[in-house]
């Protein structure tokens, strides 16, 4: 019967093909319906947006790509530097544990979710630090994909600008393409191009955490779906394809997203909730305040 549900909820989401409301309807459906930890939207959630991903860069250049992050590179690579310091500190002053400041700087730095998992082997992080991280940055990332894409009509910005400010100030990357595909797809296209370029600093930031936690597990965790993009890149600029075919990505790219963002709406319950305590919620917060408008003033800087 569960199953049915959620076949029901995903084909509204389909239908409606609105992120915001494909993320809010898995939500939902998690808290009427109690969905146990093994339910298949849970498992499969990320794999879903990660083949999205990969699709979208199917219909990217390789010339887009430089074009993009030839602007914003320098900036990305300071805006992840200050923020990570700054988590760190601030996780310091409100007295929050040290490892569980440096997941949450992780996250609000790189890429969400997807580092937070990356640095916990390597920092040894406990099982309740990593499972508090991981659920403040789901409820931030759901905010955010229902949030921004009605400050960016309050503040009208272009669509190019939209994408770069959703790939600096949202975590996950999924939820900073779910945000932009509201807008449009060149906002999308801007979005996911930086994000990913953004992702890269996983490398050494867990090569950095395994040596000054002087851990002996000091595996990569570096996420594949970004090789896979950018080999999906290489054969659009190789391959040259046609309005048709591009087409056909792009829908698929969409679809994707929106069943993927339907799943990890489902992921959000009331036991993640209840693990929230309030000073590392209060230092996520933090962050995000520091990051929503120093972001937006780059965007709109350059």
């Amino acid at each position: 019967m569960k199953i049915i549900i959620t076949l029901i909820f995903l084909g509204i989401s389909l239908f409606i093909q609105n992120a915001a409301f494909a993320l809010l309807a898995g939500i939902f459906l998690s808290f009427i319906q109690e969905l146990p930890l093994n339910f298949i939207t849970k498992k499969v959630g990320s794999k879903i947006l990660q083949t999205g991903i990969v699709l979208l860069g199917g219909s990217i250049s390789l010339t887009t790509v430089i074009e993009l992050n030839g602007a914003y590179l320098p900036w990305i690579s300071l805006f992840v530097v200050a923020i990570f310091s700054a988590g760190i500190l601030v996780g310091k002053l409100l007295g929050v544990d040290k490892k569980q400041a440096y997941l949450l700087a992780s996250g609000a730095a790189i890429c969400g979710g997807t580092a937070i998992a990356a640095v916990a082997p390597s920092i040894r992080a406990k099982p309740e630090d990593l499972t508090t991280s991981l659920s403040i940055i789901f409820l931030l990332n759901a905010i955010a994909v229902i949030t921004f894409p009605l400050v960016s009509l309050w503040l009208g910005l272009t669509q190019e600008q939209f994408g770069a400010w959703a790939a600096l100030a949202i975590h996950d990357t999924a939820s900073v393409v779910g945000a932009a595909s509201v807008i449009g797809f060149d906002s999308v296209e801007v979005a996911a191009t930086l994000k990913l370029a953004r992702t890269l600093w996983i490398v050494p930031l867990v090569i950095f955490s395994a040596w000054y936690f002087s851990s002996e597990k000091k595996g990569s965790g570096f996420p594949l779906f970004v090789v896979f993009f950018i080999f999906a890149v290489g054969l659009n600029t190789l391959l040259d394809p046609s309005e048709d075919v591009l087409f056909a990505l792009k829908l698929l790219n969409k679809n994707f997203l929106l069943t993927g963002l339907f799943c990890i709406g489902t992921q959000i319950d009331r036991q993640a909730l209840r693990l929230i305590s309030i000073r590392p919620l209060l230092l996520a917060l933090a962050l995000w305040c520091a990051v929503i408008p120093s972001s937006l003033w780059i965007v709109t800087s350059i």
